[in-house]
């Protein structure tokens, strides 16, 4: 206890401040969902396989806030097997673009309840080998120290020149809504002054 105590106080002087990193944790269960609702039909494409960090110092989410999450696009499944590889092959290339990721950080946090938070982020969206500024709203509440992370946005295929595909019978929507709901798990609490 003594020891803790000494720690904090040469971070402290050292003008160390106090910083939270978290990763990706498998421990919850994590979802990723591409919606279309396209007139004749309405799919999902869903995956687990999601991966990254979320990174502040300090008592405050947007302090130096950074964060970085990619999904696995080779592990979509719309439950047809058909359609998940036209879905691969012709139209997302996953063999040349294989991931969708999302870089930037914490631009406002504002209390929601009791351990929640809602968040609006800010950075950029890359899919399909293309770069887009966006900005998105989000919840964040911990418990203990995992953090489950929602979200919900709609992202346009043409943007990402993405062509809207007719597969077979199956017709996808231009826009399509993506859905977050996984968890990170704090690593390590460390001060600046040790963590340069």
């Amino acid at each position: 206890m003594h020891y803790k105590i000494y720690l904090l106080l040469f971070a402290v002087l050292l003008g160390g401040t106090f910083s939270e990193e978290c990763h990706v944790t498998a421990e919850k269960t994590n979802l990723v969902k591409f919606i279309s609702d396209a007139p004749i039909e309405e799919f999902e494409g869903v995956t687990d396989q999601i991966d990254g960090y979320l990174y502040w110092e300090g008592d405050r989410l947007t302090e130096k806030s950074d964060l970085y999450f990619e999904v696995d696009l080779n592990t979509l499944d719309t439950g047809i097997g058909l359609r998940n590889r036209h879905m691969r092959e012709n139209y997302l290339e996953t063999e040349k673009y294989p991931l969708a990721s999302f870089k930037g950080k914490i631009i406002k946090s504002e209390k929601a309840g009791e351990n929640t938070f809602k968040v609006m982020v800010q950075g950029t969206m890359s899919i399909h080998g293309v770069d887009r500024l966006m900005s998105a709203e989000g919840i964040i509440q911990k418990n203990g120290d995992i953090y489950r992370i929602q979200s919900h946005f709609d992202v346009k295929l043409s943007h990402y020149n993405i062509e809207i595909p007719s597969i077979m019978f199956y017709k996808i929507d231009e826009t399509m809504r993506l859905v977050l709901d996984f968890h990170v798990k704090k690593i390590e609490e460390k001060t600046e002054a040790n963590n340069r």
